[in-house]
């Protein structure tokens, strides 16, 4: 059974060795992953989204946690197209849930579950596709067939990341300052080519970029570099900002990034909820957090810089990683707004990361600490409002 300790439902949860863990963190085999391997990824979330959840057990933070079970059961469990994976239709036949309150659990005003209910249904939920996967013979393990397995995986770790910065739990690394990259100019084949696997819509699909020569950093902003902004008046001088940038921190009195109590003499930060909540002082040399896109360009043109274009941080992130390109502590804000790629086509019942209905939402690139390696992927696209603040987001910046 699972509990805040974590699933010990299955032999299978237990005993996997480095080449196993790997693979669970193998960007590329997930998406692409079979049903053994889906299996013990499916453990591995589920034990690390009971692990936050055992941190917090607010009616929110429960709340938060019973999608993970209602996703899986809702697009596995219950939807008898499953195996027809994108192809399956999103208001198809259901059956119905094994927990009858929990369309009540997830209201925004109903009761949060119980959290020994909410576990019930989490072991419940998990067992059921664990059995349904199991099922599935070699010849039958499809892209289609295992499309909602993937998804379910993607949309648990996801939750299992929210959480995590809900709660504020752990730090990105500190990483000393690496000279900036100058790569030429180049043509290269941005976003994720058709061949099958699991691939985000904001990933679909690959198109040729010309990509003029750029200088981008090979590090994040630090807190150290973002501390000298503030210190020389940044958010006191409208010329650094945009007129929505300016407009934002005129409103909300911003004076430091999100969640940040003091900068003077170092960075002090809340870490976390309930037996978590303490304030701690960030080290310098880790990046700027908790940062908008608004206060990342404000950086930029107060140090004579600018964020970089996707085309150019994706083209870093893949060919960068030998000449010093570090990315994945932390979500990064690149420049333009959220859009879809050429021929994306429409989303798929059940797709995560849809383009946004807001017009002016901002895109994020690579990856946080909280982020499991396993989606940890250059081509990878989040997209946000330029207000948000809740994230574990950062920036670079380009020469201009």
């Amino acid at each position: 059974m699972p509990s805040a300790a974590g699933w010990s439902g299955s032999s299978r949860a237990g005993g996997a060795g480095a080449p196993a863990r790997r693979e669970l963190d193998d960007a590329h085999g997930v998406r692409h992953a079979g049903a053994e391997l889906l299996s013990l990824a499916l453990i591995d979330s589920r034990n690390h989204l009971l692990q936050a959840l055992g941190e917090d057990e607010t009616p929110d933070t429960l709340r938060l946690a019973a999608h993970a079970g209602w996703f899986q059961e809702y697009w596995i469990a219950r939807h008898v197209q499953r195996q027809r994976g994108e192809a399956c239709a999103a208001g198809g036949v259901r059956l119905a849930s094994i927990e009858p309150r929990i369309d009540r659990w997830l209201a925004p005003d109903g009761a949060a579950p119980d959290p020994e209910a909410l576990r019930d249904y989490l072991v419940g939920t998990l067992e059921i596709t664990l059995e349904l996967l199991a099922g599935l013979p070699a010849s039958a393990q499809t892209d289609a067939a295992l499309h909602h397995y993937r998804c379910s995986l993607l949309h648990e770790d996801r939750l299992g990341e929210l959480l995590a910065v809900r709660l504020n739990l752990g730090a990105p690394p500190a990483r000393a300052d690496r000279p900036a990259l100058a790569l030429p100019a180049q043509r290269f084949m941005m976003g994720t080519p058709r061949g099958g696997g699991l691939v985000p819509h904001n990933e679909r699909w690959a198109f040729e970029v010309a990509v003029p020569e750029f200088e981008i950093d090979a590090v994040p902003v630090s807190w150290a570099r973002y501390v000298e902004f503030v210190a020389d008046g940044g958010y006191d001088r409208a010329g650094l900002w945009t007129e929505a940038g300016w407009a934002w921190v005129q409103a909300v009195g911003r004076r430091a990034p999100g969640r940040v109590e003091q900068l003077a003499g170092g960075v002090l930060v809340v870490r976390g909820r309930g037996r978590t909540a303490a304030l701690q002082r960030a080290s310098g040399a880790q990046p700027a957090l908790h940062v908008t896109r608004y206060e990342a360009e404000a950086w930029c043109r107060w140090a004579g810089r600018r964020l970089p274009t996707e085309p150019e941080w994706e083209l870093a992130a893949r060919v960068g990683g030998g000449l010093g390109f570090v990315w994945g502590d932390v979500f990064e804000w690149v420049a333009g707004s959220a859009r879809p790629w050429p021929d994306a086509g429409v989303p798929a019942p059940g797709a995560l990361d849809a383009l946004p209905v807001r017009a002016g939402v901002g895109v994020l690139r690579g990856g946080s600490f909280a982020t499991r390696r396993r989606w940890c992927h250059p081509r990878a696209r989040r997209f946000a409002a330029p207000e948000r603040d809740d994230l574990y987001s950062g920036f670079r910046s380009c020469a201009l």
